[in-house]
C-alpha cells in the first residue's frame, strides 16, 4: 500500500486546491490559495535544501513552519501574512481529514491579528448622486452609449450593496416579488444566498434597462435564465468590463478624485453602507443585507426579519436620486 506520508507537498497542495474549487471561489481567490501555498513552501524548500517538487509533507513540523512564516512575514503587510496563516491552516485541516498527518501545526505558528478592512466609501457628500446624473445623460463623446445600463450598474451597487462577483452572477429572474415588494435575489461568498429589497425607483431604473436592452438585442436577450449585466454586443459583462465600465462612468462625471485608492467598484457597496448606517440602520441590518456572515469573529450570525431589511433599504438616501431619472411607468 502507497505510504502516504510520501505523498510531494507539491502534489497534495493541488488536490487541495481542487477540492477548494468545488466550493467554487472566484479565480481571484483560488489564485491567492496557490500564492500563499507556493509561497510558504518555497521559502520551506530553500531552508531544507531541497527542490520543491521533493518536499514532503513530513518536512512541514512546527519548527520548520514558523521559520518559514517568519521569513515570510518580514516584507509583507498583516493582513497578507493572516491570509496566509489562514490558507495553511485550511490546507493542513484537510491533510488531517484525509489522513495524510496527525495533526494540524499551524496553531504553533504565531500570526498577526486579523484588522477589520475600513470602510472606503466615495468622498463627498453629493457623490453618488452626480455619478448618477452624469450617467444618465446620453453624450455624444460616447461611440456607443447605451445610459440606460450604465445607470443600471451604478444604481443596484449603490442601492443594494453587491459585489463584483454578486453582480456578475445576476440574472434576469434574479428580480422577483410584487409590486411593493421587490427584491433581488443574491448568490453571495461562499454560495451563500440572500435576498436584498429594492424599492420602486431602483425597480423603474432596471426595468427601463431591461426594455432598452429589448431595443438593442430582441426579446430573446431577456430570458429569465439571461445574464442581468451584458456589454454593447449582448454579450454577459465579465469582470475586467464591468470594472471598465464603472471606471469610465467615474471619469464622465468627473470624480476620480473621490474614489478611494484600491476600492473602485467596492466602493459603491461601501457607500450603501455607510449611507445606511448614517441614515439609521442599525448593524444588524446592514450586516445582513451585505451578505456578512458575522459582525465580528467572535460573533454569531444575526438575523433580522424582511420588514427591517425593507425599511433599512428604504432608509438609504440614494434611492430618492434614482426618482427623476426614469420617467414613471
Amino acid at each position: 500500500m502507497h505510504d502516504k506520508k510520501d505523498e510531494s507537498l507539491a502534489v497534495l497542495i493541488e488536490e487541495f486546491l481542487t477540492a477548494r474549487a468545488t466550493r467554487k471561489p472566484s479565480p481571484h481567490t483560488l489564485a491567492a490559495y496557490r500564492r500563499d501555498l507556493h509561497a510558504v513552501a518555497a521559502l520551506v524548500a530553500e531552508a531544507t535544501p531541497l527542490p520543491l517538487d521533493a518536499l514532503s509533507i513530513t518536512d512541514l513540523s512546527p519548527r520548520v513552519m514558523r521559520a518559514a512564516f517568519a521569513r515570510f512575514a518580514a516584507p509583507r503587510a498583516p493582513a497578507s501574512v493572516h491570509r496566509a496563516w489562514s490558507t495553511w491552516n485550511s490546507f493542513f485541516t484537510f491533510l488531517v481529514a484525509d489522513g495524510f498527518v496527525a495533526g494540524n501545526p499551524m496553531p504553533a505558528v504565531g500570526r498577526p491579528r486579523a484588522l477589520l478592512p475600513q470602510p472606503k466609501p466615495l468622498r463627498g457628500a453629493d457623490t453618488p448622486e452626480v455619478l448618477l446624473a452624469s450617467a444618465a445623460r446620453d453624450e455624444g463623446r460616447q461611440r456607443d452609449p447605451w445610459p440606460e445600463r450604465d445607470v443600471a450598474v451604478l444604481a443596484v451597487a449603490l442601492c443594494a450593496g453587491l459585489r463584483l462577483s454578486e453582480l456578475l452572477a445576476l440574472r434576469v429572474d434574479s428580480l422577483g416579488g410584487r409590486s411593493g415588494e421587490r427584491r433581488v435575489e443574491v448568490v453571495g461568498k461562499g454560495g451563500r444566498p440572500r435576498v436584498v429589497p429594492i424599492e420602486a425607483d431602483l425597480d423603474r431604473v432596471l426595468r427601463d434597462y431591461l426594455d432598452s436592452r429589448v431595443r438593442r438585442f430582441g426579446s430573446r436577450s431577456v430570458r429569465p435564465d439571461s445574464a442581468f449585466l451584458v456589454d454593447r454586443r449582448g454579450e454577459p459583462l465579465r469582470r475586467g468590463g464591468l470594472q471598465y465600465l464603472v471606471e469610465s462612468c467615474y471619469r464622465r462625471a468627473g470624480i476620480g478624485d473621490r474614489v478611494p485608492r484600491g476600492a473602485r467598484l467596492h466602493a459603491l457597496r461601501h457607500t450603501f453602507a455607510t449611507r445606511l448606517a448614517e441614515d439609521g440602520a442599525s448593524a444588524a441590518e446592514i450586516m445582513r443585507l451585505l451578505g456578512h456572515a458575522s459582525l465580528a469573529s467572535s460573533q454569531t450570525y444575526i438575523e433580522v426579519t424582511a420588514g427591517q431589511q425593507r425599511d433599512a433599504v428604504r432608509a438609504n438616501r440614494t434611492n430618492r436620486a434614482l426618482a427623476g431619472l426614469v420617467p414613471p411607468g
